[in-house]
């Protein structure tokens, strides 16, 4: 698969998450409506994790030739996406709250200010 072709995919993920995740923050919580959003927002951004592992890093200096400082935001995703889940399981709100926080601040709206910089081919494709 080629990067723009993990591009297009990493934004058909990530783009429903960010829609889902405002919307979750801003509504009432706990209801049936935000249970299910909730899976469908995890799930997203556990593909968004997985696909931006398949992307090289193409600013700055990388490990491997392969992964960069913005890949440090998927292992964000593989620590706070289950441990968000179980907390909310549990009953623990206080935990799922500042994971799914956590998730939609550094997952989303960093990385995503970092991938959509001026140079990044994000920022190429969506605004030129």
């Amino acid at each position: 698969m080629t990067y723009q072709q993990l591009a297009y995919l990493h934004l058909a993920t990530i783009l429903p998450a960010f829609l889902i995740g405002t919307f979750l923050l801003l509504r009432r919580k706990g209801t049936a409506l935000h249970k299910a959003l909730g899976r469908s927002y995890l799930l997203l951004i556990l593909a968004t994790g997985v696909i931006t592992l398949f992307m090289p890093a193409q600013v700055g200096p990388s490990l491997l030739g392969h992964f960069g400082f913005i890949h440090t935001f998927s292992l964000l995703v593989f620590y706070s996406v289950p441990a968000a889940y179980i907390a909310a399981r549990r009953g623990d709100i206080k935990t799922h709250r500042g994971n799914m926080i956590g998730l939609y601040v550094g997952g989303i709206i960093v990385a995503g200010s970092f991938a959509l910089m001026p140079g990044r081919m994000l920022n190429e494709m969506l605004f030129k």
